[in-house]
Parts: C-alpha cells; sequence; structure tokens
C-alpha cells in the first residue's frame, strides 16, 4: 500500500507547483507566511482535487474576457505547454499562501515584473496591459471565487458563510499587491462584481480554443488519463450557469450527478495518498501536526 500511495503521491505532485522547485515550504521555521494555519485560505488552497477543479473553472471564466485572454494568448506559451502553465500557477498560489513571507514576497514581484511587460492589442484593436488594476482585479475574482465554489462542493459545504467571507478578504491581500484595485471582499461583493462584469464577457473563437485545449490537455501518466478527465468534466460542471452557456456546453442532470459522484469517490483516495504537499510542509515548518485540509 505504501508503494501505491508514493506512486499515487508523485503523479499528483507532478502536476502541483512543486514540480517547480524554488520554494523552500520549511523554512525558515515558525515563520507563519502572509496569512498563517489559523487563516480560511490556508484550508481551501490545501485540498489538491478541490482547487485542480477550481482551477480548471477558473481557466475558462477568465478566457470569457476578451482582454485577459488576449495577454495570456499572446504572451504565454500555454497552448503548446499547458501542464507547464498550471505548474506555475500552482506555485504562485501555493506560495503565497503557504510560503514564507520572504518567498511569498519574492513570487509576488516576479509576478509584478513580468506583468509589466504583457501589452498588446485585443483582435478588436482595444489596447491591453496585464497589469490593469481592472484586469487584475477579473483574474483574481474568476480564480477564488472557483476555488471557494469548489472548496464547498467537493470538501466542506459547511464551511460558514463568515469563514467565507473572510476568505475573500483574506485573498485579496495577494490581488492588491499585484495591483488589483476595487477587490470584492466578501460573497454579495463578489456577486455583485460579476453581474457588473458579465456585459463584458464574451465567448469568442480563442475562448473556444482554450476549451479545446484543456479537453485535449495531455496527462502525466496512463494511469492520470481517466482521472484528468474527470477532473475536467467538474472543472466545467463547477461553471456558473451563464458561463456554460456562453461556452454552448451542456450537461444533463445525470451527467452532473455522475461528475460530482465520480470526483467524491476520487477525492479520498487521493487526499489519504498525498501526505507532503505544500500545507504539509508549512505547518511542518510551523511545528504543527498533519491533518486534513479540511
Amino acid at each position: 500500500m505504501e508503494f501505491v500511495r508514493r506512486h499515487i503521491e508523485a503523479q499528483v505532485q507532478s502536476l502541483t507547483g512543486l514540480a517547480i522547485g524554488g520554494v523552500d515550504y520549511e523554512n525558515p521555521p515558525g515563520d507563519p507566511g502572509l496569512f498563517g494555519p489559523d487563516s480560511v485560505c490556508w484550508k481551501v488552497h490545501g485540498d489538491f482535487t478541490s482547487m485542480l477543479i477550481g482551477g480548471i473553472s477558473a481557466l475558462l471564466l477568465q478566457a470569457l474576457h476578451p482582454l485577459a485572454l488576449a495577454g495570456v494568448w499572446d504572451h504565454s506559451n500555454f497552448r503548446q505547454d499547458l501542464l507547464g502553465r498550471l505548474r506555475r500557477t500552482g506555485q504562485f498560489i501555493s506560495g503565497t499562501t503557504f510560503g514564507s513571507h520572504a518567498d511569498a514576497q519574492r513570487l509576488i514581484e516576479r509576478v509584478r515584473t513580468i506583468h509589466l511587460q504583457v501589452t498588446g492589442h485585443a483582435p478588436d484593436g482595444r489596447p491591453y496591459a496585464a497589469s490593469d488594476p481592472d484586469l487584475l482585479t477579473w483574474v483574481h475574482v474568476a480564480e477564488v471565487s472557483s476555488f471557494l465554489k469548489a472548496h464547498l462542493r467537493y470538501l466542506n459545504p459547511e464551511l460558514p458563510g463568515s469563514e467565507q467571507d473572510r476568505y475573500y478578504a483574506e485573498v485579496a491581500r495577494i490581488a492588491e499587491a499585484l495591483g488589483a484595485r476595487d477587490v470584492p471582499r466578501s460573497r454579495n461583493e463578489v456577486a455583485n462584481y460579476f453581474q457588473t462584469l458579465r456585459p463584458q464577457l464574451q465567448c469568442d473563437e480563442r475562448s473556444q480554443e482554450v476549451l479545446r485545449i484543456l479537453l485535449n490537455a495531455p496527462a502525466p501518466s496512463a494511469l492520470a488519463k481517466p482521472f484528468g478527465a474527470l477532473m475536467m468534466q467538474a472543472g466545467i460542471e463547477l461553471l456558473p450557469d451563464w458561463a456554460s452557456e456562453q461556452f454552448r456546453l451542456q450537461q444533463g442532470s445525470r451527467q452532473r450527478q455522475l461528475i460530482r459522484l465520480g470526483v467524491r469517490c476520487t477525492a479520498p483516495l487521493l487526499r489519504w495518498a498525498v501526505r507532503n504537499g505544500s500545507v504539509h510542509r508549512a505547518r511542518r515548518r510551523m511545528g504543527l501536526p498533519l491533518h486534513s485540509p479540511r
């Protein structure tokens, strides 16, 4: 069983920012990082399954904003190296959540520097810049709302509303450090934000290409391929109804039930197997016992 566990854990880590290296989650001892173990984001960001599902859903949501998508389209190699893109994004999220103060600040400054180089024009001629405060807010809200939604669906549906609001208030700190403005800090503010932004969103040929790339994403191994396909469908199923309609995606009620059942049957195995993820290493840095991310 230990051989099986280690094999599963290795497959999981090949999909995360840990595969890149460069962040020492176990040092310096006692450093709580930007949030610390009592934060809600440590709970939400500590579960691989729900974060992967939320991340897939967030990528699709983000692809509905023409200016945000244009920056990724023109300046990223995601079409050739999707897994690499996912690992880099995963490293930023886990590093700013679970890393030391120094590592978190280093990652933030690195991304700010990269953003300054990402400028251009969308197909309709409008200029874009990755450092645009409004675009940064869009990317952030699409991301963290998806993470929280996946957490509620697949790990802890009983997370109190006050804790959900605290999560949004906590992670707003990262968005603001990157240069975002008017960042929503509660469930109501997030809902109002989406309502305001929806007229700016559209599903064009590039958005459909992102969907196609995700649906055909390579798996790190043949054994991981069925799991990847399930996670992809779960990410689609997590989308708001209005976003699914824009992508012209249809999942019947029976299909949705089977997707959720498949995830709920798979997630406990992954939680059993993964014992050396970012959250586990950060807890060791804090001298705390390991426990379920819930």
